[in-house]
């Protein structure tokens, strides 16, 4: 017992020997689509006139950006890096009134936090990693229809994750992921008859960013 607790004593006062830490901040830009497999029909709540509405995604990518810190530990060519990043999207709908034929461009604008956690190997300059990533929903989007309610559909934290390659030059170091989602951002609108519509499930990404560390 007495050498098991000798070794681990060892260990955890070397790791700080064998290890390097650097902080770095970061900023880049990533490109989002987002598609529902159909177009919705939904009605709005008595409250705002029951109105009819179909809602559809537009497809096309978006671009959005991000900023924040960075701190990586390596040990021995493996490393852990958490981020703490600020994070914004838009998301394009065209939401057509069924009674007047009007249809009407919407779009919503996401500022989040989003926190991955990544895990890799180094060898020389060059970086794998992957990790989970928790996002954490800042704002309160703007509503595709009438309905005062409609803020309180959203989950305010939804969980995926990231994978990609990532290179250091001196101070600098490049990152490019791929984010996907776990689940979705679970925003819902009810109709009349009772039953729920998914309308924005959490976009996958390509993720590119430069950052410095010290």
């Amino acid at each position: 017992m007495k050498k098991l607790i000798a070794i681990v004593f060892v260990v955890l006062v070397s790791i700080p020997v064998f290890s390097q830490i650097n902080f770095g901040l970061k900023a880049g830009v990533s490109t989002t689509s987002l598609s529902m497999p159909t177009i919705k029909t939904i009605t709005s709540p008595a409250s705002s006139g029951n109105n009819t509405y179909t809602v559809d995604a537009l497809t096309a990518a978006k671009y959005g950006f991000h900023g924040g810190v960075f701190v990586r530990v390596t040990l021995f060519g493996f490393f852990i890096q958490p981020e703490f990043l600020f994070s914004t999207r838009t998301s394009d709908y065209t939401v057509t009134n069924v009674q007047t034929t009007v249809a009407t461009a919407v779009k919503q604008n996401f500022n989040k936090l989003d926190i991955p956690v990544m895990l890799g190997f180094k060898f020389g300059p060059l970086r794998i990693n992957a990790g989970p990533t928790g996002s954490l929903l800042i704002n309160s989007p703007k509503a595709l229809i009438s309905n005062p309610d409609f803020k309180n559909n959203y989950t305010r934290m939804t969980y995926g994750y990231q994978a990609g390659l990532g290179f250091d030059l001196l101070f600098l170091t490049f990152d490019l992921r791929y984010e996907g989602s776990l689940q979705k951002y679970q925003n819902q609108i009810q109709n009349l008859t009772g039953t729920k519509f998914n309308l924005d499930d959490r976009p996958n990404a390509f993720v590119f960013s430069v950052g410095i560390k010290f």
